[in-house]
């Protein structure tokens, strides 16, 4: 039976205090009802008087009584005498009775038994002495006059009775808050589950800047002990911020209507390091807006803001030299325009024969020239000046200044590399192309970089170790090789034989007058029907590579004619260019050709070799050109006389022909200097086996000057220019016609 009743007590304090306080003004409230109604009704008598006299003790008990029961007790105390006195007011009316059952329902507001049981005893004695003693006042019947205790009993059960919903629904709310509280007491321990075991440092903080819990994630990672001292609070952490306008963040927290999350540096005091602290944080309100507890949980993103400065130091800077990065230079570029009131110098600076260095010692020697150059620059340029490797072998400079004040600089970086770098053990000679150009303001600053970029190359093209300044006829020249390389891709892409037909320049003997060779030589149709020689697009192939897909083709078309001239010509020579020599793959593909060619004698291709790309070319020399001797063609060492060493060349090389350039020939009749060097070259060339073809004879004086001394063999306009191969195979049949009419 006891499990189906309510336990009662289960009030809060502070609801409890709530009711106690409304009930006790009720009963107070309960004088003054009183005594209204007796001033209108009989008057106020002795039964008014003596039921305010006991009713005012109730209430004083009711407030200066200790505890629950004795107040409580004191309010249901007031409410019987109450009741009572307003039964005795109405003479017993039935209706006053229905106070009883009010009453009953307010007191069951304590929920205990203690008010709830002192009020059905008390009522029911109440009905039964007073019933017996003033019957008249207490009950409006006669039966209940003469049988008072039998109405008391019948009484105090209809009040037990309307007093059994109230319990009914006392339980009901008890159950209900038991399955609440355990509701609660399951969200709070899955709760510190969460928040203790997590492994995220979390704490909840007063609004006064008090701990008021912490995780213990949160005591290890600040080195906090497991119970805290009393009154402990954020001003007592191990750590501070490291930027001293970040002191007040608790304050901004506490202001803050919103989840806060920001990222901020301190410094721990226990080893002085800095770490960076990711917090988020969440503001408790009540329903007023009143701030209850500050919500906190930190994450170490120390690691996390190492990694990313590394990566911002990364794109800044440059790893191999230490020197900023492109897109660093860019930014500090504009910057220093935009804070300078005067112009800026751009100096431009690249590696001559960069690869040379780095096929001929090694990728590790070529890094360490790089970072050797960016310390040499470094330290010649002056201070405040942006220094950038903008990759490979080019450098850039720039500093504040004038046109001169970058000429100076430029021509102090030239000078201190007059000394060989110490590279790896040893030393070597490097030299720079670089070009200069001048920005005056931010707008100007991306095309400063282009513009010496621009002299730059024309710096190389002058044949590198020197300084070039900008101007727009550079402009006029990048924008043409622009067109040319375009024109070419354009070419290349289409039909070969249509777009780039190869012509062919006889090679005649001067003896017999008969074509002995030809020379093939590439020209380009552009889609405007404009038909243009090699040196409008031979430079561009070479910068950008094309020259290996175009001398391809022109090998092809060599070959093929050399076949069907097969029994009119003895030779064909091809130009080959310092990058074609340079690749990997050109023997196995002269071999493919070759052997798909059908060429019997494969001596009658002939690979023309300049002492340029002899100079700048980087692969072992020797071996490639064994190699294209091991596949049957001759070489010829083209425009001798030009370099620096040619002597040396007709010794090294294993060549089979030696072409004498123009600017020996020219004249040749009428200057005696020439005549003899020409008499000579011919005399060592015959030494060493080797034939000789004079170009660019363009007069009769000078062919007939190389036919005295004996020249094997001439080439130039005096005999024909260049033609197409229908032209060059009339030319043959009318050479073929006039042997037969000879013999």
């Amino acid at each position: 039976m006891h499990g189906w009743l309510p336990t009662g007590g289960g009030v809060r304090d502070e609801d409890w205090a709530r009711r106690h306080r409304l009930l006790t003004l009720l009963l107070a409230s309960g004088v003054l009802a009183l005594t209204a109604f007796g001033a209108v009704r009989a008057g106020l008598d002795t039964g008014w008087l003596l039921t305010v006299l006991l009713i005012l003790p109730c209430v004083v008990g009711a407030v200066v009584l200790p505890g629950r029961r004795l107040p409580s007790i004191s309010v249901a105390a007031g409410f019987t005498v109450a009741c009572a006195g307003f039964v005795a007011m109405c003479d017993g009316l039935t209706e006053s009775h229905f106070t009883f059952f009010i009453a009953v329902a307010a007191l069951a507001l304590y929920r205990d038994w203690a008010p709830f049981g002192a009020f059905l005893v008390s009522t029911t004695l109440h009905h039964a002495v007073f019933g017996t003693i003033y019957g008249e006042h207490t009950y409006y019947h006669h039966d209940a006059i003469v049988h008072p205790w039998t109405w008391a009993l019948l009484h105090g059960l209809a009040v037990l009775l309307a007093a059994a919903f109230q319990v009914v629904a006392w339980g009901l709310t008890e159950a209900e808050e038991r399955r609440a509280e355990d509701h609660l007491a399951e969200s709070r321990a899955q709760l510190s589950a969460a928040f203790d075991e997590t492994p995220v440092p979390m704490a909840m903080l007063a609004p006064d800047g008090r701990l008021l819990r912490t995780n213990s994630a949160y005591r290890s990672w600040l080195g906090l002990p497991a119970e805290l001292p009393p009154g402990f609070s954020v001003a007592d952490l191990p750590i501070v911020p490291v930027d001293p306008a970040q002191v007040g963040i608790f304050e901004k927290l506490t202001q803050a209507t919103d989840p806060v999350t920001f990222t901020t540096a301190y410094r721990r005091l226990d080893d002085d390091s800095v770490m960076y602290v990711e917090v988020h944080s969440n503001g408790l309100r009540d329903r007023d807006g009143k701030l209850r507890l500050v919500f906190v949980h930190c994450l170490d993103v120390t690691r996390q803001q190492e990694h990313e400065a590394e990566l911002r130091l990364q794109v800044r800077q440059d790893s191999l030299t230490g020197l900023l990065s492109r897109a660093a230079f860019e930014v500090d570029l504009l910057a220093m325009l935009t804070a300078e009131a005067g112009p800026a110098s751009v100096l431009y600076l690249d590696v001559d024969r960069f690869k040379t260095v780095n096929d001929g010692s090694g990728h590790a020697a070529g890094d360490d020239v790089l970072r050797e150059l960016a310390t040499l620059v470094s330290r010649t340029v002056p201070a405040g000046s942006l220094v950038a490797r903008l990759g490979g072998d080019e450098f850039v400079v720039a500093l504040p200044g004038s046109l001169e004040d970058g000429l100076r600089v430029g021509r102090a970086v030239l000078a201190a590399l007059a000394e060989p770098l110490p590279v790896a053990g040893t030393e070597l000679q490097i030299a720079l192309s670089i070009g200069l150009a001048v920005a005056h303001g931010p707008r100007q600053a991306e095309q400063a970089v282009l513009s010496a970029d621009t002299a730059m190359y024309a710096a190389k093209r002058a044949g590198g170790n020197r300084l070039e300044i900008f101007n727009y006829q550079m402009r006029v020249a990048v924008q043409e090789r622009i067109t040319a390389e375009s024109r070419l891709r354009q070419a290349l892409d289409g039909d070969r034989l249509a777009t780039l037909p190869v012509w062919f320049q006889p090679i005649v003997s001067p003896a017999t007058g008969q074509i002995v060779g030809a020379e093939a030589l590439v020209r380009m149709w552009t889609a405007e029907g404009e038909l243009l020689a090699p040196g409008h697009f031979i430079a561009a192939a070479e910068e950008t590579g094309l020259v290996v897909p175009l001398g391809e083709h022109v090998l092809e078309q060599a070959l093929r004619h050399l076949y069907l001239w097969r029994n009119e010509l003895g030779y064909v020579s091809v130009n080959v260019s310092p990058r074609q020599l340079s690749e990997p793959g050109f023997v196995p593909m002269l071999a493919g050709l070759l052997a798909a060619s059908g060429l019997e004698n494969r001596a009658r291709l002939v690979l023309e070799i300049t002492e340029t790309a002899l100079l700048s070319n980087s692969v072992d020399l020797q071996d490639r050109l064994h190699a294209l001797k091991a596949l049957g063609v001759r070489i010829a060492l083209d425009d001798f006389g030009t370099g620096y060493s040619s002597l040396t060349w007709l010794q090294s090389v294993p060549a089979d022909i030696v072409k004498l350039d123009r600017s020996f020939v020219a004249g040749l009749a009428t200057d005696p200097r020439k005549a003899s060097i020409i008499s000579a070259v011919l005399w060592l060339a015959r030494s060493l086996n080797m034939s000789v073809v004079a170009e660019g004879v363009e007069d009769v004086a000078d062919w007939d000057a190389l036919r005295v001394a004996d020249c094997p063999a001439i080439q130039g306009y005096y005999f024909s220019r260049p033609v197409t191969p229908g032209e060059f195979d009339a030319m043959l049949a009318r050479f073929r016609t006039v042997s037969l009419a000879a013999a």
